[in-house]
């Protein structure tokens, strides 16, 4: 890991939170002698970034932001926010849930509703309504920045030294800006597979998708991260086509027992998979369909299908090219692009830190970038010198059926401490919710991955199954300060609930036992 050489000092006589500013360590480059234009300058516009300077001006400090969004391939732009708020989070959690709604419709008749069924979903109203509400976030971060005196520059920034940077507008007029304490925050954009034929030409990304004003049609989904099966369960939900094409296991670096409990859920409701398979080529017909051409690692044999879209979802890389790192001696990992960090958020230059997607080694995930970004402004400003704690870190991917977790897989459980010292108790359940409507609930799944020696440290929890975030957030806060799983059987469940399920593991899997939960 890089950076923390340089020692954060108080000069005699000056206010606490301003003498955090300066630095023992490198001298300055000489263009960079005497005052700063701002205290902290923060590169990049997404949850993290702003976080981080709204809290800074908040205690005080002077600051900046400059964020500048590079149009997608397919010409697609947004507004200040960032990724969750304008491609990912936001409007991800919408478009799940106009999914969910179409489902709730159909078990309506089941509950008494008379709603004439099949119902036909509007996909152009529903990404209007989508694209206005994150219209309305982006305005609102415009104002929340004016309201703490935060300067913000539209401009796309590059390092000059280790204290400026020169920000370019969109008509290519440049700004240089300096300051004693610099913060990137760029996070990152989807791959493309440029070295398949009319990938780049023919196909879209998660940036793209929730900006459509037109529906996707029969789509093909590439991938098999968390942004491909999310993607493709909500596109089966509004009614649409839709084949994933995975290459190897499905998401990857989460519990695998969960994984394919997820994929098998989305088979039963609908989504095809094409497991094994690899695309080699995209071509346009004179129809306008795209003709995919791809091959079976299994057989080898070589297929052909149409689509009107095709989806690229085979993971991210962070946006460091263009800020010219090398000028100001920023390391970064050569392999990943990311930058490395200390336990600070750090670089190997000590007063440029690096907070979320774009750091090596962070979770990509908004929470833990907005409370790094949030300690680190108290740090420089001396009202903390508490670090940011990425161990037990909860999540959840908004599949059709949601899988929240927190903590380790089984699979990592085993790996650290060996198979004789881990004990998963686990349970299927049927959501009451699910038994009126005769809904397929054969994929709810509770496990709790403990430590087998009493009183068993729970490890991990995963659950597959209705509100999974919801379920998930509260036991969260249990694992996170040592929760054992003597202590959660101890805690009364709420009737009748999913919740519930958690404090109801009785079954461990060294059993044998059936974990099918029957009755109340």
């Amino acid at each position: 890991m890089c950076g923390g050489e340089g020692r954060a000092v108080r000069l005699p006589g000056a206010p606490e939170c301003a003498g955090v500013f300066q630095q023992e360590g490198p001298t300055p480059a000489p263009a960079m002698e005497g005052k700063q234009d701002y205290d902290l300058l923060v590169i990049g516009g997404g949850s993290g970034g702003l976080a981080c300077a709204k809290e800074a001006a908040q205690l005080g400090k002077k600051v900046a932001v400059v964020d500048y969004v590079e149009p997608s391939p397919r010409g697609t732009s947004w507004g200040l926010g960032g990724t969750c708020v304008n491609v990912g989070c936001i409007p991800k959690k919408l478009m799940h849930q106009a999914a969910l709604l179409g489902g709730m419709i159909r078990d309506a008749p089941h509950y008494g509703w008379d709603v004439a069924q099949p119902v036909q979903h509007d996909w152009k109203k529903m990404a209007e309504a989508v694209q206005n509400h994150v219209k309305s976030l982006n305005w609102g971060h415009r104002v929340q920045l004016q309201d703490r005196k935060v300067k913000y520059f539209n401009i796309k920034a590059s390092f000059v030294n280790e204290h400026t940077i020169s920000g370019v507008t969109k008509g290519g007029k440049e700004t240089l800006l300096s300051a004693e304490h610099i913060v990137i925050a760029t996070g990152g954009r989807p791959k493309y597979p440029t070295h398949i034929e009319g990938a780049l030409e023919y196909g879209i990304t998660s940036d793209d998708i929730f900006w459509l004003k037109d529906s996707p049609g029969k789509t093909l989904v590439v991938g098999a991260s968390y942004v491909a099966l999310e993607c493709a369960g909500f596109l089966t939900g509004l009614g649409l086509d839709t084949t994933v094409m995975m290459r190897s296991i499905p998401l990857r670096g989460f519990d695998q027992q969960m994984s394919s409990l997820v994929t098998e859920y989305m088979a039963s409701q609908g989504t095809h998979f094409l497991k094994h398979c690899i695309p080699s080529r995209v071509q346009k017909l004179p129809d306008g369909q795209l003709q995919v051409t791809w091959e079976d690692l299994t057989s080898g044999i070589e297929n052909v299908g149409t689509f009107d879209t095709v989806l690229w979802a085979i993971g991210r890389i962070p946006e460091t090219r263009s800020l010219n790192l090398e000028n100001a001696g920023i390391n970064t990992n050569p392999n990943s692009q990311k930058i490395l960090v200390d336990a600070q958020e750090a670089t190997s230059v000590p007063h440029i830190y690096a907070i979320g997607d774009v750091a090596e080694g962070r979770p990509e995930l908004t929470p833990t970038a907005i409370m790094a970004g949030k300690l680190l402004a108290q740090r420089l400003c001396g009202q903390s010198s508490d670090v940011m704690d990425y161990s037990n870190v909860p999540t959840t991917i908004f599949t059709p059926l949601e899988y929240g977790c927190v903590g380790l897989s089984e699979e990592e459980a085993i790996a650290h401490y060996g198979e004789e010292h881990v004990e998963v108790y686990h349970a299927y359940y049927k959501p009451l919710e699910f038994t009126v409507a005769e809904r397929d609930a054969s994929q709810c799944y509770i496990k709790m991955v403990c430590l087998r020696k009493p009183p068993q440290l729970v490890l991990g929890l995963h659950l597959l199954g209705p509100n999974a975030g919801e379920v998930t957030q509260g036991f969260a806060l249990g694992i996170k300060f040592g929760a054992s799983y003597k202590q959660v059987m101890q805690t009364v469940g709420i009737h009748p609930t999913c919740a519930e399920e958690v404090v109801k593991l009785r079954i461990s899997k060294r059993s044998g036992l059936d974990p099918t939960v029957t009755g109340c």
